[in-house]
């Protein structure tokens, strides 16, 4: 198997640790070899941030490089664009439709753009655009939107939904795990 190149990108505070210890744990039980690289940004600060995740028979490295990234997991529409030209040709963005305004947006130095979907979509990305907050907001707690999140990716991953659901159950704290379980089913339930 050629090594799987997944990007999760977002801002600080979303969840992207969360969710890449369940792709890394999907990917490690259902036998590959896996590297999971660390938060890149500003994390705390509400900045931009990516989290590596590359598996495969022999993966070497956690760094994936511009146009090497075969899917592109974004908690926010305008880091989906930011990150784009990660995206290998046949790669699919799987995007929240939240907004979340960058420090620019927020000091009136900038306007956040419009039709950010449309637009990528009208450069031949596939793209997959849900809004993973109310999805977990329906599930009971929007704090479990990076867990919908996955689900709306589930058929892209290149996982089984049950190994999925498995690394949820192992990663997700026993006391928010239905919550989250239902998060990813109802969302896995969207795109099916």
């Amino acid at each position: 198997m050629n090594t799987k190149n997944i990007m999760i990108v977002g801002v600080g505070g979303q969840g992207s640790l969360l969710a890449s210890r369940i792709l890394g744990a999907a990917a490690l039980n259902s036998g590959y070899d896996v590297k999971v690289s660390e938060v890149h940004g500003m994390s705390q600060r509400g900045g931009s941030v990516v989290t590596y995740v590359r598996y495969g028979e022999s993966v070497a490295s956690p760094v994936i490089c511009e146009g090497e990234a075969d899917v592109i997991l974004s908690f926010e529409k305008l880091e989906s664009a930011r990150w784009l030209p990660f995206l290998k040709i046949g790669g699919t963005v799987v995007t929240s439709v939240q907004e979340i305004n960058p420090m620019p947006v927020i000091t009136g130095a900038a306007q956040y753009p419009d039709e950010i979907v449309e637009k990528i979509k009208a450069l031949g990305v596939d793209i997959i655009a849900e809004d993973a907050a109310a999805i977990a907001l329906e599930a009971g707690n929007e704090k479990a939107a990076n867990v919908a999140l996955i689900g709306l990716a589930a058929h892209v991953l290149g996982f089984d939904t049950e190994a999925l659901r498995a690394a949820v159950a192992a990663c997700v704290p026993k006391k928010a795990l239905d919550v989250n379980l239902k998060a990813f089913d109802l969302a896995v339930e969207k795109v099916n």
